[in-house]
C-alpha cells in the first residue's frame, strides 16, 4: 500500500487530457434529477466538504457554519444534537428530509443547486472520482471505470494503473462535449489533490480529544466543535 504522500504525488502528476478522454469514454450529461443531492432510503445525503469550502459557502450565503456543514456522522454515537464522540471532516448540511440543504426542486421535479457557482469539488465532479491504486477508494462502489495508462507503474506500484471511476447516476452514458469533459477533468484533478492533501493534514494535526460531551471534528486545521469554533479541550 502506498503512503498518502506517494498518492499525492501521483495525483499531482495526473494528465488532465487523459482524464478527459476517460470521461468522454464513459459519457455524462446532468439530467437535473437531483438524486445526488437527496437522501437515499433512510440515509441522509452525505457529501464531504473542506473547511475553506465551508467558509466560501458562508460568504456566498451569510449562513452560520452549522447551516453549511455538519460533522461527518461516521463513528459518532447518537444523531443530531444528541451525537457524541470524535469524527473526521465535514459533510454538507441537510434539511429535515435528509436532502442537501442547498438543493431546490421545481414543481415538475427538476432539481437545482442554490449555490451552484460555489458548490464544493465533490459536487462539481459528481458522478466521477479518481482512484490511484493505493489507499484512495472514494465514494463507494463504481458502476463503470476507465484505467489511466499514464498512471501505470507510477509511484512504484508494480504496474497498477489508476482509474477514473463513475458512480451511479442516470446521466452516465450520454454524449459529452470535449470542452465539458476537460472542465470536469480539471476539477477532478484538483479534487484528487485536495482530498489527499487534506488527509495528510488531518493525520498530521490529529490529537485525540476525548470530549466529555458533544462532538469534536478533526479536519486539516485542527479540532473543532460543530459550530466551527476551535476545540480547546
Amino acid at each position: 500500500m502506498q503512503s498518502l504522500e506517494a498518492e499525492l504525488e501521483r495525483a499531482r502528476d495526473l494528465d488532465t487530457d487523459e482524464l478527459a478522454d476517460a470521461i468522454e469514454t464513459i459519457g455524462f450529461e446532468c439530467t437535473r434529477c437531483g438524486a445526488c443531492c437527496k437522501a437515499e432510503a433512510d440515509d441522509p445525503h452525505t457529501a464531504t466538504v473542506f473547511p475553506d469550502e465551508v467558509r466560501e459557502l458562508q460568504d456566498a450565503t451569510d449562513y452560520d457554519w452549522r447551516d453549511v456543514a455538519r460533522p461527518m456522522p461516521y463513528g459518532l454515537d447518537g444523531e443530531g444534537e444528541d451525537a457524541e464522540g470524535e469524527t473526521f471532516e465535514w459533510a454538507l448540511q441537510t434539511d429535515a428530509c435528509g436532502d442537501c440543504a442547498f438543493y431546490e426542486e421545481d414543481d415538475d421535479g427538476t432539481g437545482a443547486c442554490s449555490v451552484h457557482a460555489d458548490r464544493p469539488l465533490v459536487c462539481e465532479t459528481y458522478p466521477f472520482s479518481v482512484a490511484l491504486g493505493g489507499t484512495s477508494q472514494p465514494m463507494g462502489e463504481a458502476v463503470d471505470s476507465v484505467a489511466l495508462e499514464g498512471q501505470r507503474g507510477a509511484g512504484g506500484t508494480g504496474g497498477e494503473a489508476g482509474m477514473v471511476r463513475a458512480h451511479e447516476c442516470e446521466g452516465l452514458g450520454r454524449d459529452i462535449s470535449r470542452d465539458r469533459a476537460e472542465d470536469l477533468a480539471d476539477a477532478l484533478k484538483r479534487r484528487a489533490v485536495r482530498e489527499l492533501a487534506e488527509a495528510i493534514a488531518v493525520r498530521d494535526e490529529y490529537d485525540p480529544a476525548y470530549p466529555d460531551d458533544g462532538v469534536v471534528v478533526h479536519d486539516s486545521e485542527g479540532a473543532k466543535r460543530p459550530d466551527g469554533s476551535e476545540y480547546e479541550g
